[in-house]
């Protein structure tokens, strides 16, 4: 059912997946401006699918220009209930050998654009629970699915959210590793909290391509490595999404898409027409 929707946000090189029929690039016009790039809709393993390419086409925009709101928001407008994101990460601990998977289950916020990381404000308040940032059911299925396919999976890490577009400093690198973080990238902080107010279950196939700098018997991070090791990477991901896709419920009934339940404030007499127009697709069970 087109809205029972899976949802995959990663590099463009994903969309090229066997089996995936009926591609259709959509665009989407959000409230919150534009998405990185138009939507990829078709099926997948029997399943209505919808890529986003995070960075677009041609990898054009920086982790700090990525608008989460208008892309989580294009999602659940095409009925998403579920999101794999597929993320380039670096290794905070030598367990973690280039090209492993790291199924996070946690954050670290280094960010500092946290008002583009919300839905909320301009008169509707609301505090979603993030203390569980992943969904821990689509973690398990994915964890599941990397072990049928014999992948090289790590179960639980914490990512830290840097902002880049610099890679760390060897200082910065060092005190992350010291502190027993495991991972390091740009991107899935801002996409999880949008997905965790959107309603939507969202999960992350991390795949280490370095060892960032803390490392001093390894060669520092450079894009030309990120880039190798992505391409390793590639194929193993593609199989993991095929994998899972026939195994995530086709009725969206987990703790993640009940989010918002008890999570707005603001007495709902009070809501801006305004806002409720731009929310629609978020609130609509709740109107």
């Amino acid at each position: 059912m087109a809205d029972q929707r899976i949802g995959i946000i990663g590099g463009s090189g994903l969309y090229h997946i066997e089996g995936f029929t009926e591609q259709k690039w959509v665009k989407v016009k959000t409230p919150f401006g534009s998405t990185s790039d138009d939507l990829l809709t078709g099926r997948l393993a029997g399943r209505d699918v919808v890529f986003l390419p995070r960075h677009g086409r041609g990898h054009r925009l920086l982790p700090t220009e990525l608008n989460h709101r208008a892309n989580i928001w294009a999602m659940k407008q095409l009925g998403v209930h579920w999101i794999i994101s597929v993320s380039a990460v670096g290794a905070l601990q030598k367990k973690y050998r280039p090209c492993d998977i790291v199924l996070i289950d946690q954050f670290i916020d280094r960010t500092k654009q946290s008002t583009a990381h919300t839905f909320f404000g301009r008169g509707i308040v609301a505090h979603v629970s993030f203390a569980d940032p992943i969904c821990e059911e689509l973690r398990q299925l994915l964890l599941q699915s990397a072990r049928a396919l014999k992948a090289r999976v790590h179960d639980g890490g914490t990512y830290v959210n840097m902002e880049g577009p610099a890679f760390s400093t060897r200082a910065e690198s060092i005190s992350n590793h010291q502190a027993g973080y495991d991972v390091i990238g740009m991107t899935n902080l801002g996409e999880a909290k949008c997905a965790r107010e959107a309603e939507i279950a969202y999960a992350t196939l991390a795949m280490s391509t370095d060892y960032d700098c803390w490392k001093v018997d390894e060669a520092h991070v450079t894009v030309e490595m990120v880039i190798a090791n992505l391409h390793r990477n590639a194929d193993q991901a593609k199989r993991i999404i095929a994998h899972v896709i026939p195994t995530i419920p086709t009725t969206p009934d987990w703790k993640c898409h009940r989010a918002l339940k008890n999570a707005i404030m603001t007495d709902r007499k009070l809501w801006p027409k305004k806002t409720i127009r731009e929310l629609r697709p978020l609130l609509g069970k709740y109107l």
